[in-house]
């Protein structure tokens, strides 16, 4: 790679050799004498926040992706170095160690690489002294907090049936069988039965009485269907982060420099 494709590959997409995507390219550095692209970093996790350093020496360009010899836990297992702009030679040893490459084959030991961004330019008013002269102007960065959301298991609600015993109470209407005593005196059309049996006799008559008693049964009866169902009800959460943004500063000894 040479210094043409540090623009193609800023933002580009990251994908590990089976095709999976890991990412963007965040940044790319470029090596201290030769100027050509040597390291980028690229920008994993949910929202983009966590950046890995990669060496070019483990990865290849194609059809606009960056396609890497490694997985995406190894580019996010990567030591963590300070974006500060900058790769000192002993930083670069312990990349390459960690991706298994030799510092020496790969950069040619050089003393170290400087972050690029854009694209190079002739004719730069000035020059560059943190590294190579890119362009005639610096881009100034700031972070910006994303929100978003993810479904989590927040609880588990249960549908359960357990018996319990009360006591009723129920009017039953009733009736019973009680002895009356009646008299009738003697005429001419009872008179025979009188005389039937013997004058004077003792003599005992019986009757059955009947009553109804209250009797108590139960029976199983469906009353009601009861299910779990559940609905999505919709508010609003504030969240909070802490963001990083570049201010760029003039260091002018002859107070002349203008605004525009």
């Amino acid at each position: 790679m040479d210094q043409n494709d540090v623009t193609a590959l800023s933002g580009a997409t990251v994908r590990d050799p089976a095709g999976e995507k890991i990412g963007k390219v965040a940044q790319v550095y470029l090596d201290d004498r030769t100027g050509r692209p040597e390291w980028v970093t690229v920008r994993t996790g949910l929202f983009g926040t966590k950046e890995s350093f990669v060496p070019l020496a483990a990865a290849r360009f194609h059809a606009g992706e960056l396609v890497l010899d490694a997985t995406k836990d190894t580019v996010t297992g990567a030591p963590q170095v300070d974006e500060d702009g900058h790769l000192s030679e002993q930083q670069e040893a312990e990349i390459y160690r960690y991706y298994g490459i030799s510092a020496t084959s790969a950069s040619g030991g050089t003393d170290g690489t400087d972050a690029a961004r854009g694209q190079y330019a002739a004719g730069a008013v000035g020059r560059d002294t943190s590294g190579p002269t890119t362009d005639s102007a610096m881009t100034r960065s700031e972070e910006r907090l994303r929100a978003g959301t993810e479904h989590v298991e927040e609880g588990r609600a249960r549908l359960r049936k357990h018996v319990v015993t009360e006591t009723q109470q129920v009017d039953v209407p009733v009736s019973r069988e009680e002895v009356r005593l009646e008299r009738e005196p003697i005429t001419d059309a009872n008179r025979p039965a009188a005389y039937e049996g013997p004058a004077i006799s003792e003599e005992e008559h019986e009757v059955t009485l009947h009553a109804e008693r209250p009797v108590v049964a139960t029976e199983a009866v469906p009353v009601e269907r009861v299910r779990l169902d559940k609905e999505t009800v919709g508010g609003t959460e504030t969240v909070s982060g802490e963001v990083r943004k570049e201010q760029v500063e003039l260091d002018d000894p002859t107070g002349t420099a203008r605004n525009r």
